[in-house]
């Protein structure tokens, strides 16, 4: 078995184990409902973590507005649902029809945006994919539709051009954003998502086109030398990227009976947030993005009961995974066991 294969084997069965001990705790009555409550925000953040991991890991290109589009794939795909809701009843056909809206939707700002933002590099690519993320979210703040007898009324920055009758509502009002969203998410829902966001980012990073994206990120000069289109490349993993944080997007909107694009829930925070997610399980690594995002989910709210040094701990965690992953003298003494581990395996065989 080829050895990435073997490591794509090994991060979906970590992936299916932790659900099925999840649900048969859930099962048994040993979790509590907060915890129940966490269960689908560690998808939507493993997802994102995955999808700015093909951007900054393999692409090697930092991107800070993956909230945006991550905040574009809630609102597409929230306004799909409520668009279909009254015509699609069957809740599994109306989540995939929003699904398929919002990664279209994540992916099309992703190319949009992507024009101008990929003929930078390095602190400058930052920033200008930051402002790009709240320009999307100023964006979605200042348009209201809104549905009465005669129809569908759209309206931009000024709500007042729309007189709504007696049985007239509101879909998106601006920056009160989408309410009564039908909550068709769950854990279940969210780790096939995993699941299937995991196998397509394997294929694309194991493939001949994931050597192209990490051979412009080691060296673009000698990349561009040897024929590799590095434009077509970059916007590929850009817009891929888009796309998994559109579908997180989608799973956040109808995990919620209400979404709005504030600073808390699609602001800078959030972007950083996914991003410390990616550098602490470590750039280039799917499963240390799930690991990460898990478990600095989780910590919060195992840790609620310990008010006072609730914090204290988790920034030590933090502290603590940053020296494990990347210290030079962590990494030789891992190197040095996995060493050993692979001698005493061989000398079993040879036994």
């Amino acid at each position: 078995m080829k050895k990435t294969t073997k490591q794509t084997l090994i991060t979906l069965g970590m992936v299916l184990a932790c659900y099925a001990v999840v649900e048969i705790l859930m099962a048994l009555g040993l979790v509590s409902s907060l915890m129940k409550g966490v269960l689908v925000p560690v998808c939507i953040y493993s997802l994102c973590a995955i999808g700015l991991n093909i951007c900054v890991g393999y692409l090697g290109e930092l991107s800070l507005g993956h909230a945006g589009f991550m905040c574009v794939g809630a609102f597409s795909g929230a306004l799909c649902t409520k668009f279909l809701e009254g015509f699609i009843h069957n809740k599994a056909i109306l989540f995939i029809i929003a699904l398929f809206v919002g990664v279209c939707m994540a992916a099309l700002f992703g190319f949009l945006i992507g024009i101008p933002v990929l003929r930078l590099n390095g602190d400058y690519l930052a920033i200008v994919t930051l402002a790009f993320g709240e320009i999307i979210k100023n964006i979605i703040n200042n348009i209201y539709i809104a549905k009465d007898g005669s129809g569908y009324r759209f309206a931009f920055i000024n709500s007042k051009t729309i007189e709504l009758g007696e049985e007239g509502t509101w879909i998106l009002n601006g920056p009160q954003g989408i309410s009564k969203i039908p909550r068709i998410s769950n854990f279940t829902i969210g780790i096939v998502l995993i699941l299937i966001v995991l196998v397509i980012s394997y294929n694309l990073v194991n493939s001949r086109t994931g050597r192209a994206i990490m051979s412009i990120r080691d060296n673009r000069i000698a990349a561009e030398s040897i024929g590799i289109n590095v434009t077509k490349y970059k916007m590929l993993a850009f817009v891929i990227s888009a796309a998994i944080a559109g579908a997180g997007g989608v799973l956040y909107a109808h995990n919620l009976s209400t979404i709005t694009a504030t600073p808390t829930n699609f602001g800078y925070n959030m972007s950083i947030m996914i991003l410390v997610f990616v550098v602490l399980g470590g750039m280039g690594s799917f499963r240390g993005s799930i690991i990460a995002a898990a478990l600095l989910t989780l910590l919060p709210e195992m840790l609620r009961g310990l008010s006072d040094y609730r914090m204290l701990i988790y920034s030590i965690v933090l502290i603590a995974m940053m020296l494990f992953n990347w210290a030079p003298k962590s990494r030789e003494w891992r190197d040095m066991m996995v060493e050993k581990f692979k001698e005493k395996r061989l000398k079993k065989e040879v036994d």
